[in-house]
């Protein structure tokens, strides 16, 4: 059990994940945010591969993936400042990106090297099902890295108890079929699909994500789910206070999204 397993069966429900890509806004804050992150009481971060055409994201996770390949950040730095930052940083650490950065690395190798630097799973949203079950679940078994799936209100119910089966962590349910991005609220539309999962008992914890930005959406995605991912809200935030100091930014956000302020 690695460390991300771990907190999700300590820890049932109210858990956050937040999401950054590695390298914004400068190519060194990597480390200090996750740092952050940490001590302002995040259950686990996702840490963004930057690639050059995340079509799957809104313009505010787009522009940031932009911004950090300029500042000439890519896969073997960010496993480089998974190391250094495993030193002060115990919370899980996920890897998220497109499959094509990974394929050009070399997916076992990739899996070997970001398993010794310090990581817990992977999410790779492109990567398909069946290639995961047949090429790579058992690579993924050795280095003692999960992979998370991602599924949507579109989903079927067949779909969606074939991903549990095959998860060893989590299941991220995005809130919408859309592109990524921070909401006010949620539809009565999507409330039905959080009842929905809810309802099917899966054996994996569900975490909702894609709209998640204030108290009152962690809030009511913690009703139907284990919790919420936050991503758009979060690169915004970092992307205002760019050039001042992360830290009391980052504790007012997390604090103000979980309701301990």
């Amino acid at each position: 059990m690695n460390r991300l397993q771990h907190i999700l069966a300590q820890k049932p429900n109210n858990l956050l994940s937040v999401f950054y890509t590695a390298g914004y806004p400068h190519k060194e804050d990597t480390i200090s945010i996750a740092q952050h992150l940490q001590d302002a009481g995040a259950d686990f971060i996702e840490i963004g591969i930057p690639f050059s055409d995340p079509v799957a994201d809104g313009p505010t996770i787009q522009e940031s993936n932009k911004i950090a390949l300029q500042n000439g950040m890519c896969v073997k730095l960010l496993l480089e400042q998974l190391r250094v930052l495993r030193k002060n940083v115990s919370i899980p650490v996920i890897l998220m990106g497109y499959l094509n950065p990974v394929l050009q690395y070399g997916v076992e190798k990739f899996i070997k090297d970001a398993a010794e630097a310090g990581a817990d799973g992977l999410i790779l949203p492109d990567m398909p099902i069946d290639v995961y079950e047949d090429e790579y679940r058992n690579i993924f078994h050795q280095y003692g890295i999960t992979h998370t799936f991602l599924i949507s209100p579109t989903t079927s119910e067949k779909r969606i108890r074939q991903v549990d089966a095959l998860s060893d962590s989590f299941i991220y349910a995005v809130s919408a079929s859309s592109t990524t991005g921070a909401k006010k609220d949620f539809s009565p539309d999507q409330i039905g699909y959080f009842q929905r999962l809810q309802q099917l008992e899966l054996k994996n914890p569900v975490l909702i994500g894609f709209g998640i930005s204030n108290n009152h959406t962690f809030r009511t995605v913690s009703t139907y789910a284990a919790g919420a991912i936050v991503g758009s809200a979060f690169i915004q935030l970092l992307k205002n206070k760019n050039g001042a100091s992360f830290k009391p930014a980052i504790e007012e956000f997390v604090r103000s999204l979980k309701g301990t302020v």
